[in-house]
């Protein structure tokens, strides 16, 4: 490899390092962050291409930042350039769940009860808060709601990943036949693409992947391979934005009894204090399963499974995005999915808020006060877990004094 190349390849990596050590904020900020240091700082694209890079990532299911910064690499130095990227954006708050799974699982019992209550509390607030936001933007008009109402009644009476699924299938095809496609005029994109041939191979092999992974998985009775299909499988079906993840997640693990709803709900609350990807919550999750492998590898394993399908996705649609984003009828079925992804997440919101009540009703205080903190005066979420892990912590020494 020459020099150069080597140069090229470590400037990504560190540049994306930095953002991933600093972007706090969630997926808009990061795209903030990234046009700051991309577009003004270091002139890698102009400002349209970058524009037209968001909207690509955005149409495509996966965590839209994360796949902006696997193209920004793939543009500057091929797939290699797009895996540095999104290693240097990933990893750290990756490494940091993964240690914060790791202590939870060694010295829970060393926790106070507290403490986990009130970081739930934050990881409810949040995901009401990115509910409100998205149904702002993605149900402005009352046919959207109303495919959003239906999604989410769906959801609820049809359970587990069919139900989701279903959902996603139903707020699509009332898109297509109710709402009207976008009359804003469709520029050329200008950006540079791997080539036809290069994304039906990206695109051919998730498919594969996708067919292959539950029947290997099964017959094998490997539970890598079960969790790397549970991820993998997440990866491909979040519409909407990181929050989304939540149900299918909840799905994958909760569901079938590999981590039980209270880590669950303990490490979505502790993903919001840390930058980068939200998705990186997979790594939290994989080494916390009660199955080997968990820790470090488990953790590992689904935070590359996760993430797999943005690039294939990426690099499978680039090439086909131009023809692809003037058909009137993705414009259509994609505004129905977006809307419907509103009301998967409203579901799974009322759900997850009744059963965490309807055991530990003393979280009721800390719902408020973490409404109070996030929704009313805007704080950032990170704040809020700083807020909870002291707040318990005061509140379980009070607690032994007075008893």
């Amino acid at each position: 490899m020459a020099h150069t190349d080597q140069i090229a390849m470590l400037e990504i990596f560190f540049t994306f390092l930095k953002l991933g050590l600093t972007s706090f904020g969630g997926p808009v900020a990061h795209l903030g962050f990234f046009r700051q240091e991309f577009v003004q700082k270091r002139q890698w694209l102009s400002d349209e291409s970058y524009a037209d890079l968001v909207a690509l990532c955005q149409f495509l299911p996966g965590p839209a930042s994360s796949q902006v910064g696997i193209a920004l690499g793939y543009f500057r130095h091929g797939v290699w350039g797009a895996l540095l990227a999104w290693a240097g954006f990933t990893l750290p708050s990756a490494l940091v769940l993964i240690l914060a799974a790791l202590g939870i699982q060694h010295d829970s019992a060393n926790i106070p009860d507290a403490v986990l209550l009130a970081v739930k509390a934050v990881a409810l607030v949040v995901v009401a808060q990115a509910l409100l936001a998205m149904a702002k933007t993605l149900c402005q008009d009352r046919p959207r709601r109303l495919i959003a109402l239906a999604a989410a009644l769906l959801a609820w009476w049809v359970p587990a990943l069919l139900g989701q699924l279903l959902a996603m299938g139903l707020a699509g095809f009332l898109g297509y036949a109710v709402l009207k496609p976008s009359a804003h005029p469709i520029t050329s994109t200008g950006l540079r693409v791997p080539s036809h041939r290069s994304g039906l191979i990206w695109l051919v092999s998730l498919g594969l992947l996708l067919a292959v992974l539950p029947a290997w998985a099964h017959w094998s009775g490997a539970f890598w391979l079960t969790e790397v299909n549970l991820f993998f499988r997440t990866g491909c079906l979040v519409f909407g934005g990181g929050h989304v993840v939540l149900p299918l997640l909840q799905t994958a693990v909760v569901s079938p009894g590999l981590v039980s709803n209270e880590v669950f709900l303990t490490g979505y609350g502790l993903a919001q204090a840390v930058p980068g990807p939200l998705f990186t919550f997979a790594a939290f999750l994989g080494a916390s399963m009660n199955q080997f492998p968990s820790g470090w590898l488990g953790g590992l394993i689904g935070l590359v499974a996760i993430f797999a399908p943005s690039l294939f996705l990426v690099m499978g649609a680039l090439p086909f995005w131009e023809a692809l984003r003037r058909q009137l009828v993705c414009q259509t079925v994609l505004a129905g999915i977006n809307a419907g992804v509103v009301g998967l997440l409203a579901s799974v919101l009322l759900t997850q808020t009744q059963t965490a009540l309807s055991s530990h009703w003393e979280m009721l205080p800390w719902l408020g006060l973490m409404a109070l903190w996030l929704l009313k005066f805007k704080w950032p979420a990170w704040s809020g877990v700083l807020i909870a892990v002291v707040g318990g912590v005061l509140v379980a020494g009070a607690s032994k004094v007075l008893t």
